[in-house]
């Protein structure tokens, strides 16, 4: 039975959450690649933002063909990063400045050099030959099915040991464990608790949909275009897009596994779930599913926002499509992360918007009904790095160049110091390129100008902090006149009415007879300009009005 939460059990409820790309964010050891400490350094500058807590990507024993997405040792901290004890001291500090710590769980699959692929591959009778998906081949030598991986070509690799096909959702070297295996799941949860015995704050759990494959290896279908769809689950030079996902991922058993997690957290204080859900039409039904009903995650973030769209248009249809959707559970609400392109880049036409973009979108991201995750860097408004091929670390893009250019030029270095040997970030060259636009727009430099991204974003996540029907008011959506994002947010007796123009021409929004203006609302680098009942705004502007 899931206990009731109580006040500090709901942190998460409204959070600001900052991700940190740990192999990018600082360097303490000389080796060009981030570390645990050098994370443990810059705790500081996340917590002079104002955010709530810190959500790192893998950081696990790996061979890091993907980049620390393909674990050898869940309960270990990879070389490269440090070790336990630096772990154990980074948490301590991000503890003591008032930060939780949100670790990224990666258990669809593993390395194929985990110890428990080794012992599952050698035969087919071994203690572990089940923990993983195995196929015999068809008559003909082919794969079981059409199964295909994200990352190109089938989602089947022989195996000439067992004479079998395993099947992996990402790489070749990224097999896939099998969650019908009551074993599997146990032998998971006991890594977790690993964690949640450390004192771990909550856990984002990649891929969540895709734990549980079709017992019966059917076949999936073409994929038909629904025009509620809101997300891809691959770019279009991708062929797994052409398929509908119906089998190899979102299999109903999830359910089950889904509330053992939760009972395991619920055995802690104040430990919180989010999971990633790229299930494309279906992602809401989803994340409905999966958030619903208290015992199951806390909530969940989708690839909505995660495209090239900054409408009014595009950002009502995405939030009233997860009201619809889901009405008793979260959402965890991004424009970037680790995986796309960075939103400054999707959304600027012309680099003379840079600027204004990025403290447009932190402002309207910060006054949407959720919590809301940051992504390093994005505080400094930065754009998508352009590398050259050789420069390229991500099996993705590599896979795919030059049509799709891969994950990387979100995932350069951050820049710490202008002047600078790589921007502050090491002595030594970086495992991906610092660009100089970079480097002008380091954190050293931006915290010397009043009016810079940086202190934007501290000022905006500021506001949203002080105004409590910012964490988790109501949010109604108010009808417009023109192109403009309108909407309420109401708690408590307070409500105030939030109104964009994303686009670059002037507007006025005149509001609704019903809808009594009263006085303007400073907004951190915005300011209402009414007169005569209409609220006059610039391009690329908003305002916020008590009502």
């Amino acid at each position: 039975m899931t206990k009731p939460p109580g006040k500090a059990d709901d942190w998460w409820r409204g959070a600001v959450i900052y991700q940190v790309y740990p192999r990018s964010f600082q360097d303490t050891t000389g080796d060009g690649m981030g570390d645990l400490r050098g994370i443990t350094r810059r705790l500081g500058h996340i917590a002079s933002l104002g955010v709530d807590a810190i959500w790192l990507s893998p950081f696990f024993k790996s061979p890091m063909a993907d980049m620390g997405y393909d674990v050898s040792d869940y309960c270990d901290v990879d070389p490269m990063f440090g070790t336990l004890a630096d772990f154990d001291a980074m948490l301590a500090e991000a503890h003591r400045l008032g930060m939780k710590v949100v670790i990224d769980q990666v258990i669809s699959h593993t390395s194929d050099q985990h110890p428990w692929f080794i012992e599952s591959r050698a035969s087919r009778d071994n203690p572990k030959a089940d923990w993983y998906v195995w196929a015999d081949p068809k008559r003909d030598g082919t794969a079981p099915n059409n199964w295909l991986s994200i990352f190109g070509g089938p989602g089947w690799e022989w195996d000439g040991v067992r004479k079998q096909y395993y099947m992996h959702n990402f790489l070749t070297s990224q097999p896939d464990l099998n969650f019908h295996n009551p074993d599997v799941q146990d032998a998971l949860l006991k890594t977790v608790r690993f964690w949640l015995d450390r004192g771990v704050d909550g856990f984002r759990l990649d891929t969540v949909n895709f734990y549980f494959h079709d017992r019966k290896l059917r076949d999936n279908p073409p994929h038909e275009p629904d025009p509620e769809e809101i997300g891809l689950d691959a770019p279009d030079v991708n062929p797994y897009g052409m398929q509908s996902h119906r089998y190899d991922k979102t299999q109903p058993e999830n359910i089950d596994f889904l509330k053992r997690f939760r009972a395991l957290l619920d055995e802690y204080d104040g430990r919180m779930t989010v999971g990633e859900v790229g299930d494309g039409a279906r992602s809401l039904k989803t994340v409905a599913d999966y958030t619903s009903g208290g015992d199951k995650l806390n909530m969940c973030y989708t690839f909505d926002l995660l495209g090239p769209d900054f409408t009014a248009e595009h950002i009502r249809k995405c939030v009233q499509a997860f009201q619809r959707a889901v009405t008793d559970g979260w959402v965890c609400w991004a424009f970037s992360n680790h995986d796309v392109n960075r939103h400054v880049s999707r959304f600027i036409k012309g680099p003379e918007e840079r600027e204004r973009v990025a403290k447009l979108a932190i402002t309207l991201l910060s006054t949407l009904r959720g919590s809301i995750c940051l992504y390093q860097g994005e505080e400094l408004g930065l754009t998508e790095a352009e590398l050259a091929f050789e420069d390229l670390r991500d099996p993705y893009g590599i896979r795919f160049w030059p049509a799709f250019k891969g994950r990387d030029g979100c995932r350069t270095p951050m820049p710490w110091q202008h002047e600078e040997a790589h921007a502050g970030f090491s002595t030594a060259k970086p495992w991906l390129p610092v660009p100089e636009d970079h480097a002008r727009h380091a954190v050293d430099t931006q915290e010397k100008i009043a009016g810079s991204v940086l202190n934007h974003y501290r000022a905006t996540l500021a506001f949203r902090k002080a105004h409590d029907l910012l964490h988790d008011g109501d949010m109604a959506f108010v009808h417009s006149n023109q192109d403009i994002l309108a909407f309420t947010r109401e708690k408590g007796g307070e409500k105030l009415l939030f109104v964009f123009n994303l686009t670059r021409e002037k507007a006025e929004f005149v509001p609704a007879k019903s809808l009594k203006l009263g006085e303007p609302v400073p907004v951190p680098g915005f300011g209402a300009k009414l007169k005569d009942g209409t609220i006059e705004l610039d391009g690329l502007d908003m305002a916020c009005v008590r009502v």
